[in-house]
């Protein structure tokens, strides 16, 4: 079966091998991600990227591309709360800085603020080092049910606790702000719902940081902090290991990279590894208290959005 979400692919993949399962129609199911973008240039990659938003109005009239949609909501942010910059730059050194640490990651150098603010602007304020990049890659999951697991005799199972999707308007210019996705709220609460436990019980996360400003509006879609305070969680180093609530810790899709079909399903696989502890090397593993895992992929700039919760 071959499912299609723009970058939400492999969440929506993960989503109809859990129903699958969840409703007894099968026992065992295998969800795979797999994305080669780097066979043709970077242009053509970008005009196909774009035809996941608004193609007739907004790309063909206005040539907006992915870029462009998230330095409007880049834009907004930053004159209604005060962000600068210099914030959003901070995003990248962090992910960098894991991506330095994990192995499977596309980009393995850490980066400084400066690199970021001097790197060429793309859609300002965003520069290319505010940018996720094209990238080849795959990842895959295998989902089981109860009989299954114990069948399989599987000593360490990480399971689905929550799982949800939402949608947002295909044309950006229905929208009433341009200061989250309401695709994500909506997914998430309705997966807080569902796994039966609370923000506060988050250990660590998988966010969609397509663009550096895509993590910041991630914080506050989530209910990690209130809204316009994204910015400063990432100042005060809130979303490191070690703080309040570590946040792609493997690179993110800033450095990881961001295979369009694959990065809902290598969320997982990180969070698997996280709650497991199993994370190599160990700097990157993230401190365990409640086992609690949260995924969040948005498929373009939250026309769909998938919320996954993991526990051990």
């Amino acid at each position: 079966m071959r499912v299609e979400a723009a970058c939400a692919t492999g969440s929506a993949a993960i989503f109809s091998a859990y129903t699958a399962v969840s409703s007894g129609y099968v026992d065992l199911a295998l969800a795979i991600g797999v994305e080669k973008m780097r066979e043709v240039d970077t242009s053509t990659a970008i005009e196909l990227m774009g035809r996941a938003g608004s193609y007739l109005w907004e790309f063909e009239n206005f040539g907006l591309t992915f870029p462009g949609y998230y330095a409007l909501y880049a834009t907004a942010y930053m004159n209604r709360y005060g962000a600068t910059e210099e914030d959003l730059a901070l995003v990248a050194v962090k992910n960098h800085r894991y991506g330095a640490m994990n192995p499977l990651a596309q980009f393995q150098k850490e980066i400084t603020v400066e690199d970021v603010l001097s790197s060429h602007v793309i859609a300002w304020p965003l520069k290319l080092y505010d940018c996720s990049p094209i990238t080849d890659g795959s990842a895959a999951v295998v989902l089981a049910s109860e009989d299954k697991v114990k069948e399989l005799k599987i000593d360490t199972p990480v399971w689905i606790g929550g799982i949800a999707s939402s949608s947002g308007t295909g044309t950006l210019s229905y929208r009433n702000d341009f200061i989250g996705l309401d695709a994500a709220v909506k997914a998430s609460r309705i997966a807080y719902k569902m796994a039966g436990v609370e923000v506060k019980d988050v250990d660590v996360a998988e966010v969609h940081d397509c663009f550096t400003i895509a993590e910041l509006l991630a914080y506050e879609d989530l209910g990690f902090c209130s809204r316009g305070e994204g910015y400063k969680m990432v100042r005060e180093g809130q979303t490191e290991i070690g703080g309040e609530k570590p946040v792609n810790i493997d690179g993110g899709l800033k450095a990881k990279g961001h295979p369009i079909g694959a990065t809902g399903v290598s969320m997982i696989v990180e969070l698997t590894k996280q709650l497991r502890e199993e994370v190599k090397p160990r700097s990157r593993q993230a401190p365990m208290k409640n086992y609690v895992g949260l995924a969040h992929n948005i498929g373009g700039t939250g026309h769909y959005a998938f919320i996954t919760i993991l526990k051990r």
